[in-house]
C-alpha cells in the first residue's frame, strides 16, 4: 500500500474512527466539524480531539466521561495505522500511530512516487501568471532588488508541482521618465557599444545622465526663485542642490571618462530636463526615432539581466513591453471607459480616479480587509501633458493577462500596496470582479546590508551579480577547507552550487512580510538553517547509501523505535500538507523551513544511530531505506526552492 498523502491516510481514519463511535453513541446528534490537531508534543500521540468540550454542552455530561465513553466503543478490530486511543486531560481523545506500519506506508510512498512525493495535485487546475522582477532597464539589479526573482520564481515553482498551468512573466516598464532619461543620455553618447556587461555599461549613464539634468533643473528653479525672492524656496532648492552637487562630485570620482562625456554632451542642451519629457511623450505616442532609441537601451539592459537571472535558475515564459499597451491603444481604452464611469474626475487639469467612492458604493471595504474609516487616496491616471502614469498602464495590462489566465499574481514589493489596491479597486469599477477577486498582490518587505546604504540615484547599490559572485567566491573557500582533497575543478563546480543555492535560499526562507537582513555569516553557514546547510545533508544522505553498496533488501519498519526515527518518519509523512499549505497560502518560507527542520533531524539521527553497522540486518536495512527517503524528500523541497541537491560536498 503507498498514498500520495500518508499523514492524510492517518488522519482519515482517526476520523473515521471518531465519526462512527459518535454516531453509535450519539445518532441524533449531528457534528459537521470534527476537527484534529497535531498535540504539542509526541506524548500526547500524533492527534487529537477536542470534540468532547463541544459535545459536553449538548448532552450535560463532563467532557472526560465522554471521551472515555467514546474510546470505550471504538472499534478497535478496525484500526490499521492507530495503534491506540486514549481518553486525556481534561476530555481530550488523543490518537497514536502504530509507527510500524505508518514507517512502512510512508517509505514505501515516497520509494513508489520519488520526484513527484509530496506534490499533491489540486482537483481543479487553473491557469496562473506569474508576473515578477520587471526591474526597470535602467541598472544592473541589485540585492535590494534580488528577492522579487527568487520568490516570484519559487512560486511559479510551487503551484507548478501543485498541478497548476503557470506562465511566468517579466513586465517591462520602459515607459516613463526614468527609461527617457537613460535613453537622452546613451544618445548624447552617440549610442556607444557596451564595453562591459550590457546593464552594468547602462547603469552609470543612467545615473550620471539623472544627476546632470537634476543639477540643471534646480539651478534654473534656484535663478528663477531669486528673481521673484523667494526666501523660503531659495533655500529649500539651495539645500537639494547641494546634495546633487555632492552626488555629482562622487559620480565624477567613480566615472571619470563617461562623467566628462556626459557633462560636455549635456550642456550643450538648453534644456535638458524639457527633451527628457518630450522624448517621454513622444515615446508614449509612437515616434518612430524615440521608439528604436529606447527600445534598443532597454534591450541592452535586459540582455544583462537575462544573463543574470539564468545564472540563478530564472527563465521567463514571456517578457511584456509595457509600451506595447500604449502603442496598441489598451491603455486609451481604459482610461475611455474609465473617464465614462461617474468616478473619474479632472483636478488641476489632471485626471484622478476617486477610489473611495468606488470602495463604498461596492461595499468593498471588508472584502479588500480595509478599516471602514480609511480613506483610500484617488489615483492620478494622467499627466496635464496627456501621458499616463505606471498604475494606469499597469490597469490595461492586467485586463491583457485575465484574457490568457485565470488567476494572476503580481509579485511587487509591499511598498507597491496602494498602488495594487487602487488597481484592483479600478478593475472593480470597470465591471471586472472576477478578475479583481482572482488577482493576488504578493506584496514582499526589503533587503538590506548591515553598514551600507543603497542609493540607486547615486549609483551606489550592490549588483546581484556581485553578491553571486562573492558567494561562489566564498563558497570555494569552505569547500576547500573542508575538502581539500578534491581538484580545482571539483570544487569549482560544488561552489558554483553552493554560492548560488546560499544566496536563493537566504532571500526565500524569510517570511515574506519580514525584511531580509543579509549577513554573509548567515548565508554561508554550514552548521543550519541555509542551502549549504540542507545541501550537505543531502550529501551525507547519498554518502551512506554510496558506502553501503546496496539497496536495503528486507528492511523491517518495525524496527525503528528510536524517537528521532519516529519523528523523521512523521516529517516525511508532513511534507505534502506541508507543500499543499505553501502552496496554497504562497508562503514559499514554509518549504525552506520544512527542509531546514528535516536536515536537523536526520544529522541528529546521522550523529546518534549507526546505519550500515546497525544491530541487525533488517534494522540497517530499515535505517538505510530511510536514509534514501531522506534525500528525495531534502531534494524535491531544495528543487521547489530552485536548489540545487548535490550528491558530492
Amino acid at each position: 500500500m503507498v498514498s500520495e498523502n500518508p499523514f492524510a491516510v492517518f488522519h482519515s481514519e482517526c476520523e473515521k474512527t471518531l465519526a462512527d463511535a459518535l454516531k453509535k453513541l450519539f445518532p441524533k446528534i449531528q457534528i459537521t466539524n470534527l476537527a484534529l490537531e497535531k498535540p504539542p508534543t509526541s506524548e500526547f500521540g500524533q492527534l487529537a480531539s477536542s470534540l468532547c468540550f463541544e459535545l459536553a454542552k449538548q448532552v450535560a455530561e463532563k467532557p472526560f466521561a465522554l471521551a472515555k465513553r467514546l474510546v470505550e466503543s471504538m472499534d478497535k478490530k478496525q484500526f490499521h495505522l492507530i495503534e491506540y486511543i486514549v481518553p486525556a486531560g481534561a476530555g481530550y481523545i488523543n490518537f497514536h500511530l502504530d509507527f510500524g506500519k505508518f514507517s512502512a506506508l510512508t517509505i514505501e510512498s515516497v520509494k513508489e512516487f520519488d520526484t513527484d512525493y509530496g506534490f499533491v495535485k489540486v482537483e481543479k487546475p487553473l491557469k496562473i501568471i506569474v508576473e515578477h522582477t520587471s526591474v526597470n532597464p535602467l541598472h544592473p539589479i541589485h540585492i535590494g532588488q534580488a528577492r522579487n526573482p527568487v520568490l516570484g520564481d519559487t512560486i511559479a515553482r510551487l503551484l507548478s508541482a501543485r498541478g497548476h498551468s503557470v506562465y511566468r512573466h517579466y513586465y517591462i516598464d520602459d515607459v516613463g521618465r526614468q527609461t527617457s532619461v537613460v535613453a537622452f543620455g546613451y544618445d548624447k553618447l552617440g549610442k556607444p557599444k557596451p564595453d562591459t556587461k550590457p546593464d552594468h555599461f547602462i547603469g552609470p549613464i543612467y545615473t550620471i545622465t539623472s544627476c546632470l539634468i537634476e543639477i540643471d533643473r534646480l539651478k534654473k528653479e534656484l535663478k528663477r526663485a531669486k528673481t521673484v525672492q523667494a526666501e523660503e524656496e531659495i533655500i529649500k532648492i539651495n539645500r537639494e542642490l547641494d546634495e546633487w552637487v555632492a552626488i555629482s562630485a562622487e559620480l565624477e570620482s567613480k566615472y571619470p571618462q563617461l562623467f566628462g562625456q556626459l557633462l560636455d554632451k549635456i550642456s550643450e542642451d538648453e534644456d535638458p530636463e524639457n527633451a527628457v519629457n518630450k522624448l517621454n511623450k513622444a515615446y508614449e505616442e509612437g515616434e518612430t526615432k524615440a521608439k528604436n532609441l529606447v527600445r534598443e537601451v532597454g534591450t541592452l539592459c535586459f540582455e544583462g539581466f537575462r544573463q543574470t537571472l539564468n545564472r540563478i535558475g530564472v527563465s521567463y515564459d514571456s517578457w511584456d513591453w509595457e509600451s506595447d499597451f500604449v502603442l496598441g491603444g489598451h491603455v486609451a481604452e481604459v482610461m475611455q471607459k474609465l473617464k465614462k464611469s461617474p468616478y473619474v474626475f479632472m483636478q488641476n487639469r489632471v485626471w484622478e480616479f476617486n477610489a473611495e467612492e468606488v470602495a463604498q458604493k461596492l461595499n468593498l471595504k471588508a472584502k479588500l480587509g480595509l478599516k471602514e474609516d480609511y480613506k483610500i487616496p484617488s489615483l492620478t491616471l494622467a499627466r496635464s501633458d496627456g501621458t499616463t502614469l505606471y498604475t494606469t498602464r499597469d490597469i490595461a495590462y492586467t485586463l491583457w493577462k485575465f484574457q490568457k489566465a485565470q488567476k494572476v499574481v503580481n509579485v511587487i514589493g509591499m511598498e507597491q500596496a496602494l498602488a495594487q489596491l487602487q488597481l484592483k479597486i479600478a478593475l472593480y469599477a470597470l465591471g471586472f470582479a472576477e478578475y479583481a477577486d482572482n488577482l493576488i498582490h504578493f506584496a514582499y518587505n526589503l533587503v538590506s546590508l548591515p553598514g551600507y546604504r543603497m542609493s540607486s540615484r547615486r549609483g551606489r547599490y550592490i549588483t546581484f551579480d556581485e553578491v553571486m559572485d562573492e558567494a561562489v567566491k566564498r563558497a570555494y573557500d569552505e569547500v576547500s577547507k573542508r575538502s581539500p582533497q578534491l581538484s580545482n575543478e571539483e570544487k569549482q563546480k560544488i561552489a558554483d552550487f553552493v554560492g548560488i543555492g546560499a544566496v536563493r535560499y537566504a532571500l526565500a526562507e524569510v517570511d515574506p512580510a519580514k525584511p531580509v537582513v543579509f549577513t554573509w555569516d548567515r548565508v554561508l553557514n554550514f552548521e543550519t538553517n541555509s542551502a549549504p546547510y540542507i545541501q550537505y545533508t543531502h550529501a551525507r544522505a547519498c554518502s551512506i547509501l554510496r558506502k553501503a553498496a546496496k539497496k536495503p533488501e528486507k528492511p523491517s519498519y518495525e524496527t525503528l523505535k528510536e524517537k528521532v526515527e519516529h519523528e523523521i518518519v512523521l516529517s516525511l509523512a508532513s511534507f505534502p500538507d506541508a507543500f499543499a499549505e505553501a502552496t496554497e497560502y504562497l508562503k514559499p518560507s514554509m518549504i525552506a523551513d520544512f527542509a531546514n527542520a528535516l536536515s536537523d533531524k536526520f544529522n541528529t539521527f546521522y550523529n546518534a544511530l549507526p546505519v550500515i553497522k546497525a544491530e541487525s540486518q533488517e534494522l540497517s536495512d530499515a535505517r538505510l531505506a530511510l536514509v534514501d527517503v531522506v534525500r528525495i524528500v531534502l531534494r524535491n523541497a531544495l528543487n521547489l526552492i530552485g536548489i540545487v541537491a548535490p550528491e558530492k560536498m
